[in-house]
């Protein structure tokens, strides 16, 4: 085989790495130590595999690789520490991720028993670029080129882990892309992290836009993870405006999705809402949140608008945030309504990596209007964390 035809050993389950040990002649056992020495013990060339014999790590190397994302920048918050990383695909392609440092996620005390408040959170991409063109992401502005495979997205908390020198004990998939669009994929490496790389599946959480499908396999799946709903208006009007996703997927089909969800895996939901001023911070807004508090077990996240003028000029003219003032009597008077809400912060805003932010400038990535899961259904330094 040349260089070109060898497999990519880094996203396969252990399954899948013991079926290629025994494609290429060796015993079934061989791919318990590949799974180990890949995802436990982190290692990104066969020649550091110690307890596998020099001729058998000879003939992996001729007949596989393990393909390692590149750093290109990493930027550093120099309020809070919340760290940002540029990353280089193997196609040249690029992504981003960020390291959010434990007491910076939520800026109120309601929410110091979080658990994302407690520990050191990595929020990972799961597609490069958007095909869902919210209009309050920068994103979504760069279009769709494709989706990640499960090594590039395990390969991120890989990378990120050794830059760092430190260990990652939370992870958001709320990067770039639209996660349940590339369901297979980001399941796959949730299972590889959850069994090999000592994260929990109680402390990672998937960030969807409102994917239906998605929503309904995970139920079915009855998949542990922590779900989270970028919902942001209970108004189907406004909604279709500002989450075009809403076109595809109504709002009564995205909640009775939810409430299937919740009937199958018995575990309450996060719902994700940005104000915007004289859009969706009504008392009219507050009653509906009420409301369906009490109709799906809940959480309310209250996310602070971070503009995207920058990629997004029109959508920038259009969309601002509600005072301060205002947005605390939101928070108050949902609280006054027994719902469960905590107010995220903006870490990483200064580097350009808060909830929103993410984006590669054009030239490096080429997108395309079509993904293949939406036809069938979407330089400064470089510093440690």
């Amino acid at each position: 085989m040349n260089s070109m035809e060898k497999k990519d050993l880094k996203g396969l389950t252990l399954g899948e790495l013991e079926s290629f040990a025994v494609s290429i002649g060796e015993n079934k056992y061989r791919g318990k130590q590949l799974f180990e020495w890949l995802y436990a013990k982190e290692v990104s060339a066969f020649s550091e595999m110690s307890s596998i014999s020099k001729s058998l790590r000879e003939k992996l190397s001729s007949l596989a690789a393990i393909h390692s994302l590149a750093l290109v920048e990493a930027r550093e918050s120099q309020d809070d520490g919340t760290t940002k990383f540029l990353l280089e695909l193997s196609d040249g392609k690029r992504i981003e991720c960020v390291l959010i440092p434990p007491r910076t996620a939520f800026q109120d005390t309601e929410a110091k028993s979080e658990e994302e408040q407690k520990r050191l959170t990595l929020c990972v991409s799961t597609q490069v670029g958007c095909p869902l063109d919210c209009q309050f992401c920068a994103t979504a502005m760069m279009g769709f080129v494709r989706n990640l495979t499960a090594g590039e997205i395990i390969d991120q908390v890989l990378q990120v882990k050794k830059i760092s020198g430190r260990q990652i004990t939370n992870l958001v998939y709320m990067g770039m892309g639209e996660p349940l669009m590339n369901y297979d994929n980001v399941m796959k490496s949730v299972d590889i992290i959850t069994n090999s790389m000592g994260i929990a599946a109680r402390r990672v959480t998937i960030s969807t836009a409102g994917w239906v499908p998605g929503i309904r396999r995970m139920a079915d799946e009855n998949r542990k993870v922590k779900l989270a709903i970028s919902l942001h208006t209970l108004d189907e009007r406004i909604r279709q405006k500002i989450m075009p996703i809403t076109r595809k997927f109504s709002l009564r089909e995205l909640l009775e999705s939810i409430q299937y969800y919740y009937r199958k895996v018995r575990q309450r939901v996060t719902f994700e809402y940005i104000l915007f001023a004289g859009l969706n911070d009504s008392d009219e807004d507050i009653a509906r949140l009420i409301r369906l508090s009490k109709m799906i077990p809940s959480k309310v996240n209250i996310i602070p608008f971070h503009s995207i003028g920058s990629t997004n000029p029109d959508s920038a003219s259009k969309l601002r945030p509600t005072q301060s003032l205002r947005a605390e009597e939101f928070v108050a008077k949902l609280r006054e309504g027994y719902v469960t809400t905590f107010v995220r912060s903006s870490a990483g805003s200064d580097v350009n990596a808060a909830c929103g932010q993410l984006a590669v400038k054009a030239g490096k990535n080429r997108s395309t209007k079509n993904p293949p899961s939406a036809r069938q259904s979407k330089t400064s330094s470089v510093r440690p964390a």
